[in-house]
């Protein structure tokens, strides 16, 4: 049965002592309501994360990942941050590719493979992003793009090891931006996901994989998102920063 899973990124916000706070509230939330079927996942910044994953170290259905790694195990890469480090403060997942990645940063569908190695080679899970800005929407070329990330990212892994990765579907045109994706639109591209997942490996492996939708998704909407037979959960952005919405989000499953 695939993962049920909700990952709460906090990209650049939270100080430590913010960050700590945030969590105890959460935790003390998602304790008094338990989603037995669904996992949370805090995705705090490098800074915040020793001391989170400390307090959830031990908790049932609750973990943390690491929001970016770098692309080489060790060297002379002043700023960065390898997956061994990642591992060696608790985490359990890292996100990779993440639109912000893809569109701040220009990582490449290349430059994702080698971090997607990296991740598991530690024995990590790639929560691994895909998405389309609004003029490849407008163009009616989502799928071509969301499968080329994809097969360029990914489908260098054996079966076995891409049953590790979970993927997050963005629809970047609908982040910030005042348009909205349908329920209809999102199961649309999971679908597709899967499909070419099934395309290159099998229906079995492919039906293992959870995906998430990272789409604005929030309480309010959250029901309807879930609701569809191909998306697995989410990776939340701004929602994730309060903890009320974010454990409202995760009871949606139930």
């Amino acid at each position: 049965m695939r993962k049920k899973i909700v990952a709460g990124n906090w990209k650049m916000n939270k100080t430590l002592e913010e960050g700590v706070k945030l969590v105890e509230e959460t935790l003390q939330l998602f304790t008094a309501q338990p989603t037995d079927n669904a996992i949370m996942i805090f995705c705090p910044p490098f800074i915040s994360l020793e001391k989170i994953s400390l307090m959830v170290d031990g908790k049932s259905n609750v973990f943390t990942a690491a929001q970016n790694c770098y692309s080489e195990k060790s060297g002379a890469y002043t700023g960065e941050v390898s997956v061994s480090m990642i591992k060696s403060v608790g985490a359990q997942y890292v996100i990779l590719g993440h639109s912000e990645r893809r569109q701040y940063f220009d990582e490449t569908n290349e430059m994702l493979a080698r971090k997607t190695n990296l991740v598991l080679e530690e024995g990590l899970n790639p929560i691994f992003c895909v998405g389309e800005l609004l003029e490849v929407r407008e163009g009616n070329k989502q799928e071509e793009l969301v499968g080329k990330q994809i097969s360029e990212g990914l489908f260098h892994l054996s079966a076995e090891e891409l049953q590790k990765v979970v993927i997050a579907y963005e629809p970047v045109w609908a982040i910030g931006t005042g348009k909205v994706a349908t329920d209809e639109q999102a199961q649309e591209m999971h679908a597709f996901i899967r499909k070419i997942l099934a395309a290159k490996y099998n229906a079995e492996v492919a039906n293992e994989i959870s995906i998430l939708y990272g789409g604005s998704c929030k309480p309010s909407n959250a029901a309807g998102f879930f609701s569809q037979k191909d998306i697995d959960g989410g990776l939340i952005g701004g929602a994730s920063l309060v903890a009320t919405d974010f454990v409202g989000i995760i009871n949606k499953f139930q």
